[in-house]
């Protein structure tokens, strides 16, 4: 007959045999299987590029419309500053604008004046030249006559001097004519200042609205607000961030490889992640990016066997439109693995054929 203490401690140690065995298979079953031949893996992290919302200009922050963790699509509103100053601004363009018109249109009738007075003067002219060529010829036959002795010497005196009259007055009326192109030269070079002032006053005006409409602070992708950086009523320079996004058009994840798997990674390669989060999925991509300088190296490299050990950065990114098929999925900052397909013939095994959720 056994001892009781006996019995008690074989069913123990049996026990302790019988779960170290059933730790043994089950680790033997479910320990990862080594990749076949033409594939490379590392680990790395989820992430996407980051886009910081920020003021144009200086100014105060009216009002806010997201929140942390909101999604949000490529044109919306984000937050709006408060643009008080800027219209004020533009009404004042706004009238300088009408004055500048207005000059134009002065300066247009005095162009239109001066053409009518260049008008008179060419008359004027015209008219002392007639009447510059009846004293000269009234000249000619009074002085034929008075060396006759036909006519008094006082006439031929006095039509002497109406002929030397009209000839000061066709100079005259000339120099006028003149001074009228001068002054319409003047005006016309008056209508450009003032045009070019209205030029000006319009680029203001379209200078104003652009800050009125970058007031309202928009997001250039679809993504996620990650950060609300400022609050309403804060008041910022120009640069100043008031959120920021994770675009989610544009999600990769960094993993590193050593030189000679690194060596044979080609732009474009077939890519799948496991996410430790989430394993029982496997998530395609192709690769991005392969670093031409190496991340890790050692203080000397003098041997093969060291230079195989520098790692080089790979980035593995995710298609866009599959990015938009699981959008309120995406999570960056999840660590994971990856999975590189060396050679473009070698079949993917059974555990990393995709598998994405429904």
């Amino acid at each position: 007959m056994f001892n009781s203490k006996y019995v008690s401690l074989l069913l123990k140690v049996a026990v302790v045999a019988v779960i170290a065995v059933g730790a043994l298979l089950t680790w033997k079953f479910l320990k990862p299987k080594g990749l076949p031949e033409g594939f490379a893996s590392g680990n790395g992290r989820i992430e996407a590029t980051e886009v910081d919302i920020a003021t144009k200009i200086a100014g105060r922050i009216k009002d806010i419309l997201v929140h942390e963790g909101d999604f949000v699509h490529a044109g919306q509103i984000l937050a709006r500053m408060d643009t008080d100053v800027l219209m004020a601004q533009r009404r004042e363009a706004e009238a300088g604008l009408q004055r500048a018109l207005i000059a134009v249109e002065t300066v247009q009738s005095r162009v239109r004046q001066r053409i009518a007075e260049k008008a008179a003067a060419v008359a004027v002219v015209a008219q002392r030249k007639a009447e510059l060529d009846a004293a000269q010829k009234r000249f000619a036959r009074t002085e034929e006559l008075a060396s006759k002795s036909v006519v008094p010497i006082q006439t031929l005196d006095d039509d002497r001097a109406r002929f030397e009259d009209a000839k000061a007055a066709v100079s005259a009326a000339q120099a006028q004519s003149a001074a009228a192109d001068a002054a319409i030269s003047t005006a016309r070079s008056e209508i450009v200042d003032a045009q070019s002032q209205v030029e000006a006053e319009k680029a203001t005006i379209q200078r104003i609205q652009a800050d009125i409409d970058d007031s309202e602070l928009r997001t250039p992708v679809d993504g996620r607000v990650q950060y609300r950086v400022a609050e309403p009523g804060e008041v910022l320079p120009a640069g100043g961030r008031v959120l920021n996004l994770v675009d989610l058009s544009d999600v990769y994840m960094t993993f590193f490889l050593p030189t000679r798997q690194a060596g044979r990674v080609r732009l474009g390669a077939e890519v799948r992640l496991v996410l430790d989060a989430a394993p029982q999925y496997v998530v395609p991509a192709k690769v991005s990016f392969v670093a031409d300088v190496a991340q890790f190296t050692p203080k000397t490299v003098e041997t093969a066997e060291e230079r195989q050990k520098l790692m080089f950065r790979v980035k593995a990114r995710i298609a866009p439109e599959l990015l938009r098929q699981h959008l309120h999925q995406v999570k960056t900052g999840l660590p994971g693995m990856a999975y590189v397909r060396l050679n473009p013939q070698a079949e993917w095994p059974a555990e990393l054929q995709i598998r994405l959720p429904q």
